[in-house]
């Protein structure tokens, strides 16, 4: 099984810790979970190849603009 390091602040871990308590997982727990639903997201979704990005990972975890626009 492979494994992912991920530096975080200690805001950023407290955040998840504390989420994780709410759903009744540890941090670890969590963070794998977070991690999972955002890859099911993206496999749904293919990112646009025109967009204007340079880097492939930022669009990978990027969110693209998408629902109703905004009446002025």
């Amino acid at each position: 099984m492979p494994a992912i390091t991920i530096s975080m602040s200690k805001e950023e871990f407290d955040a998840i810790e504390k989420r994780g308590k709410l759903n009744y997982m540890s941090a670890k727990e969590q963070a794998e979970d977070i991690l999972r639903r955002s890859m099911t997201k993206y496999k749904n979704k293919t990112p646009s190849m025109d967009s204007k990005l340079d880097d492939k990972l930022v669009s990978l975890f990027s969110k693209q603009k998408t629902g109703r626009k905004r009446k002025k």
